[in-house]
């Protein structure tokens, strides 16, 4: 069977779902959604304590999830915790317990969590960490002492929908030319806002998985418009939603049929409900179980 890393070089439509680790030391949770998501994706990622919450550390539950499912497993690292020395054991010990694809991220700060009082270190942006990932792949220390290498696969984050597309583009130049080798998406909802990003970042030469979250009816479209920034659903969605509140999974449906015309995957982002994107996947005459 090809790797994630085998299909996004062979040009094949992905399809990759998001996971937050277990908060205590219990991970059966967890490995029950990724097993639910097993036939219908090709990766899962595994998230960094997001939006600043205490969670179980990404890298362990990527080792969990590929040893004991057989699913390949992207772990998200942030800038948030670890200084250079910590960011690049952490890499090490990724690779050595088989974890090879990460996704670079800055990170939440963390008075927003709920250890407002914690230390963010921010030794680096995500494009440093990217040049992180990318010297320890030329087997090279930050300090510049030779090591045995590593042969990461190394993705980043981009928002289509924020204000500033300008500068948008111009962050993601710069991850890429770091070292980045795949793009992930914050949610998309406008196939119109999809297509203007695609063309945009053409010239990148990168795949790009444009970000999909299944909306569950009006109430929840309107909060994520009012409450997540750079993060659009236009009306045209609620209006349909309020019409038939149960129409969010059509609506998924027909986003991922017409932006795998263009697009090199999707990102679902299925909020602790795996049963979400298979009801997706499931419906889709043309997306069949991965293999």
């Amino acid at each position: 069977m090809a790797s994630f890393k085998e299909k996004l070089n062979q040009g094949r439509f992905v399809i990759t779902a998001e996971l937050d680790p277990p908060r205590g030391a219990d991970p059966s949770g967890v490995l029950r959604q990724a097993q639910a998501l097993l036939d219908w994706v090709d990766a899962v990622n595994v998230a960094d304590c997001p939006m600043a919450g205490l969670r179980m550390s990404p890298i362990a539950v990527a080792a969990l999830v590929q040893e004991e499912l057989k699913l390949e497993a992207v772990f998200h690292l942030t800038c948030r915790d670890r200084n250079l020395l910590g960011l690049q054991a952490e890499l090490l010990g990724a690779w050595a317990l088989g974890v090879h694809n990460i996704l670079a991220l800055t990170g939440d700060d963390p008075g927003r969590g709920d250890h407002p009082g914690a230390t963010g270190v921010f030794d680096v942006s995500s494009a440093g960490l990217v040049r992180i990932a990318a010297s320890l792949n030329q087997g090279q220390s930050v300090a510049g002492r030779r090591l045995d290498g590593t042969d990461f696969l190394i993705g980043v984050v981009a928002n289509p929908a924020t204000p500033d597309q300008g500068a948008e583009i111009a962050r993601l130049e710069e991850k890429v030319a770091a070292g980045a080798h795949f793009v992930q998406t914050q949610p998309v909802f406008d196939l119109r806002v999809a297509e203007v990003f695609a063309r945009a970042v053409e010239h990148l030469a990168v795949p790009v998985l444009f970000g999909l979250l299944p909306l569950t009816g009006p109430a929840m479209a309107r909060n994520i418009t009012a409450r997540v920034p750079g993060i659009v659903v236009p009306p045209s969605v609620i209006e349909r939603l309020e019409r038939d509140p149960d129409s969010g999974p059509a609506i998924a449906r027909a986003f991922l049929t017409e932006v795998a015309s263009f697009a090199a995957g999707v990102h679902f982002f299925p909020m602790g409900h795996p049963e979400r994107v298979v009801a997706v996947c499931r419906a889709m005459d043309d997306v069949a179980p991965v293999g």
